[in-house]
């Protein structure tokens, strides 16, 4: 028996930059209705718009403003259906599967769980057949509810495109560069000193993450786990002076190469969520935008396509190395992080709920 909507949710790490984005996404959402708002201790029993620094150009919806903060313990969301957590990793390592046990669905932007072999890393639009693993993950843990992450906030935009790629070529290699935007730093993130008129050329972490994640995205389902995809992926990462908008550029070696960029082009243009996950509301339309002009995409113009849902590709052509070659923009707060979560709550609603 499906819940009745709206569907009652709680954010973790509410305060922090991409709570705000759960916050603003929220919103007015056609299933779901905030009925808890997290922080850390410092601010239990404050009222949202005194702890919070908000940060986002559309001010704090009226209904979260006074709502007070609880603590990050499981009788504090009592009542909500899906939590949609924000933590930090350490703090989610302990929190989320304690939240499962009890019958609340996670959907988290942690890393925390993402390598384990019965927690999928769903985008809805490339692996929503992915949320069958959920069956063995509670028969396995004796969980009531379960957890669900989404990926590495570089990782989600990239995937997109090397799906659509994937299925019509067959990858063999894939070579990446990033250049990510300050915001997914969080909030202070990186010192105005470090990053002004410069690009840093390291983040912790980051590299290992976009070669290993795409890889588990793109698997198969086989035993009640995922099987790795069978490419490789060597990755650098940049931390450049953006505020949103992580941009990727990628080449690649491919089993059946495209004749030529259009029909390339063609590939992403056509390509299709599965079925299950194309009419949920987050679903992008498009969910793969190609632009045409030589000098796109661009991370200001281009990181808002589809209120920040859809991926943008451009400067698709040849590579004289290997095969391909061409720059993907997606929203780092929104695809890659808060509105992926909801995203991913809304397949939870339709297929396990």
């Amino acid at each position: 028996m499906k819940p009745s909507l709206p569907i009652p949710v709680a954010v973790l790490g509410a305060t922090g930059t991409v709570g705000q984005r759960f916050i603003a996404l929220l919103d007015k959402h056609p299933w779901f209705k905030v009925v808890a708002l997290v922080s850390s201790e410092k601010n239990v029993g404050k009222h949202y718009a005194e702890a919070v620094h908000w940060l986002l150009p559309s001010p704090i919806p009226d209904w979260a403003r006074e709502m007070g903060l609880k603590s990050a313990e499981p009788k504090a969301i009592d009542g909500a259906v899906i939590a949609f957590s924000a933590l930090p990793s350490d703090v989610a390592r302990e929190l989320e599967p304690k939240l499962a046990e009890r019958g609340i669905w996670v959907c988290s932007n942690a890393s925390a769980f993402r390598r384990e072999p019965d927690v999928p890393i769903l985008l809805p639009e490339v692996n929503a057949e992915h949320i069958a693993v959920l069956d063995e993950q509670k028969r396995r843990r004796g969980w009531q509810g379960g957890i669900v992450t989404n990926s590495n906030c570089t990782s989600s935009g990239l995937t997109v495109a090397l799906k659509a790629l994937d299925e019509a070529f067959g990858l063999q290699k894939v070579f990446v560069v990033s250049m990510q935007a300050v915001s997914g730093a969080g909030y202070p993130g990186v010192a105005s000193l470090d990053i002004l008129g410069n690009v840093v050329p390291y983040i912790g972490g980051e590299e290992a993450k976009v070669e290993w994640e795409p890889r588990k995205m793109l698997g198969k389902v086989e035993d009640g786990g995922i099987r790795l995809a069978d490419f490789v992926v060597s990755a650098h990462a940049n931390r450049v002076s953006v505020v949103d908008g992580h941009l990727v550029v990628a080449s690649l070696a491919m089993r059946n190469p495209p004749k030529n960029a259009e029909e390339a082009i063609a590939a992403m243009e056509n390509y299709m969520p599965p079925v299950i996950a194309r009419h949920l509301p987050s679903t992008p339309s498009p969910v793969i935008l190609v632009r045409r002009e030589p000098d796109r995409p661009q991370p200001r113009l281009d990181a808002t396509t589809g209120d920040g849902m859809t991926t943008v590709v451009g400067r698709v052509r040849p590579d004289p190395i290997w095969d391909l070659k061409f720059v993907v923009v997606s929203h780092n707060t929104i695809r890659g992080a808060a509105g992926g979560a909801i995203y991913n709550a809304e397949l939870l609603v339709s297929q396990m709920l």
